[in-house]
């Protein structure tokens, strides 16, 4: 069957072609037995070759390429119509023009920030408290963070949350763990540090000074806070205090001012305190530190935020670092960095053009077909799992007939009309009150019903995803392009493409952390301890199967940080398979059969070659160990060879046998959904 395989990619179907798939891009001197991800994507790895603006380079960059295109021409041609000055057109035209003028923020330089440093400098002890509040309300979350969210165990009000944070590599092994690749990204930050302290005006000595200071309190931060596996624990991050014992287990805070003077909120009745470890070395340092060792932190958090708004020296400091975090050589073209911050400010605004020129009604009606599809197949699994009890799987299937499907873009637009741009200011004054809006937007939530329209993602983002708390499948207009989806492809490659990734998120629902959610998007245990018991045990069978795999020499997958994702690819597969099973059984289709080839393959095959197809990407080393530190997802060949070692009709139509590596013992597979 390989051998059949690899010789008849040529032959034609005299009805169905392939339109998402490219049979070129295969690489039949490897049989799909022995390593499928490179069977199906190492001719396209060897026709896109990393360039030097990227550290990984895949079939979502080349989507993301095309939207980002697309969204530069709409912009332009706002430009070009001499919108109305105060009219959003005009605000999206002028965040990205001045994010264009690079000749203006070089001329300029440090000085759009000069007061606000000499500000810092200049507070006296007494002092101290105001500047704190000043920093919190304005320009960073200086030792943790706060703000309203969904509560977890009442998703229709809004919990005020108090998180522990200020680390600004983000994760707490870089600063705790002395290997090689921690060192270098370590000693990367501290050049960082010092030379954009240097840039904003201060001289070497008082910039090491600086650097020095924010070194100590980012790793005594670093010190309490949670693990990347810890951090996936939803209800140990769901710790209730009221405002009284909020105030008594962290006085170093004054609670009052801080909710009235930042939020311009009365002081809530209780808070959500998700990390009280974290929250009680704040508290320490907050209260043991020196004024110079607090100042010089607020410092670097005041120009960590600044840089991107500023020259290019600060805009090339950020691109040093970045080399050694991910590898990448080559700094981001202008018009791609000014498209980010002109999204960033006015996502939605840019998403409503989008929709209108690029995003069919057709589209739209696809795949209400296929949700609806996918939400039936995995109905049919939940029925026939042989591990849960029927009580749980009622449960199960209450929450996904609950789904809220949301496609393409929202049904009400986001309203910039008091969002502040004047081309007058400096692009960093601009960009400073896009985000004091978008606080205030996020703050003004406090009190109000949660509003379940609002998107998490802009139409133009080639992404999706699912939101526990509201119990949604969110699918952008961007991402219903080949070879996710395309209106002239098989059903196979459909199915085998937006198909999975539609399986991919309802599964979410029920993974290690969207299983904590009931139907309404309460954090309510639905499970009785038996099965809970049971769908532990079979994560741990899975988190071993990624643990095993080394991504680089002496560097192995975190199957524990990445469960979640795996737990979904997997779902997503074998989901989409049965919509796809049922769909052709209704034309009378056999997908395995020699009768219904498409270019060569039955759609069976074609249905597991475009899911590969979707993760061909290119990758340096650099950004190998950054993801496999800080990202929750698998790498790209893990997600195909790891997964599909876990499904017996992959291995079927493919005739994978027993002796070949992508083979996996029946009783060593792990299914779960």
């Amino acid at each position: 069957m390989t051998l059949a395989v690899a010789t008849t990619g040529c032959k034609q179907n005299k009805t169905e072609h392939l339109a998402s798939l490219n049979v070129a891009y295969m690489d039949t001197t490897v049989a799909p037995g022995a390593d499928f991800y490179t069977y199906v994507n190492k001719g396209w790895m060897d026709a896109n070759p990393l360039t030097a603006e990227h550290a990984r380079y895949g079939q979502f960059d080349i989507l993301n390429d095309s939207s980002e295109t697309r969204v530069r021409n709409l912009i332009q041609n706002l430009g070009a119509s001499n919108p109305e000055e105060g009219s959003v057109a005009y605000k999206v035209w002028t965040v990205y023009s001045q994010a264009m003028d690079t000749a203006r923020r070089n001329a300029e330089g440090a000085k759009p920030i000069l007061a606000d440093l000499k500000k810092i400098e200049d507070t006296p002890h007494e002092g101290m408290e105001d500047l704190f509040l000043w920093m919190h309300g304005n320009y960073a979350s200086p030792f943790f963070g706060a703000g309203p969210m969904e509560d977890l165990m009442n998703s229709t009000v809004y919990a005020m949350y108090v998180s522990g944070g200020g680390m600004g590599l983000g994760d707490r092994d870089y600063y705790l763990l002395n290997d090689e690749r921690n060192t270098a990204v370590r000693n990367a930050y501290k050049k960082l540090i010092a030379t954009q302290m240097q840039n904003a005006g201060y001289t070497e000595a008082d910039a090491n000074r600086i650097m020095s200071n924010v070194m100590k309190i980012e790793t005594a931060i670093a010190d309490s806070a949670m693990t990347r596996e810890e951090s996936r624990d939803i209800p140990r991050m769901y710790n209730p205090r009221t405002f009284a014992q909020l105030k008594e287990s962290y006085p170093a805070i004054n609670w009052d001012r801080f909710f009235i003077e930042t939020m311009e909120i009365a002081s809530p009745d209780s808070v959500i305190v998700t990390d009280p470890k974290s929250m009680a070395q704040a508290n320490k340092l907050m209260s043991s530190l020196s004024d110079r060792e607090i100042k010089d932190y607020y410092l670097w958090k005041y120009v960590s935020q600044a840089s991107s708004k500023l020259s290019d020296d600060f805009t090339n400091a950020n691109f040093e670092f970045s080399k050694v975090m991910s590898g990448v050589q080559e700094l981001r073209p202008l018009w791609k960095r000014a498209l980010d911050a002109t999204e960033g400010a006015l996502g939605e605004a840019v998403g409503e053009l989008y929709v209108e020129k690029y995003f069919p009604a057709s589209s739209k009606e696809y795949m209400l077909g296929l949700v609806e599809n996918l939400r039936t197949a995995l109905g049919k699994h939940i029925a026939n799992l042989d591990w849960m009890s029927d009580s749980t799987k009622a449960r199960a299937q209450e929450k996904l007939a609950a789904f809220t499907v949301k496609i393409g873009y929202p049904d009400k637009w986001k309203d910039y009309t008091s969002m502040e741009i004047d081309p007058k200011l400096s692009y960093y004054d601009n960009m400073h009150n896009v985000s004091m809006w978008h606080q205030r937007d996020i703050y003004s939530k406090w009190g109000k019903p949660v509003d379940r329209t609002e998107w998490g993602m802009t139409p133009q983002t080639v992404n999706a995803y699912y939101n526990p708390l509201a119990n949604e499948i969110v699918f952008p207009a961007a991402i219903l392009q080949a070879p996710f989806f395309d209106p002239n492809a098989s059903d196979a490659e459909n199915y085998g493409g937006i198909g999975v990734v539609i399986g991919h998120e309802m599964t979410h629902g029920f993974d290690d952390q969207g299983r904590n959610f009931d139907a309404n998007g309460n954090m309510i245990n639905w499970w009785t301890e038996a099965d809970a018991k049971a769908f532990e045990e079979k994560t741990k069978g899975l988190i071993a199967q990624f643990d095993e795999v080394e991504v680089l020499p002496g560097v192995h997958a975190n199957g524990q940080y990445t469960l979640g994702e795996n737990i979904a690819d997997q779902g997503g597969l074998r989901v989409a398979m049965t919509a796809f099973l049922d769909a052709q059984a209704k034309k009378g289709v056999d997908v395995n059969s020699q009768e219904a080839l498409i270019d060569g393959f039955t759609p069976a095959q074609v249905f597991y070659m475009n899911y590969a197809n979707l993760w061909a990407n290119n990758i340096r080393d650099e950004e190998i160990r950054s993801l496999t530190t800080g990202d929750v997802h698998s790498l790209g060949k893990n997600r195909v060879n790891v997964t599909l070692r876990n499904i017996a009709p992959f291995f079927e139509a493919f005739g994978i046998t027993e002796e070949q590596p992508m083979f996996r013992p029946e009783a060593e597979r792990i299914v779960i959904w």
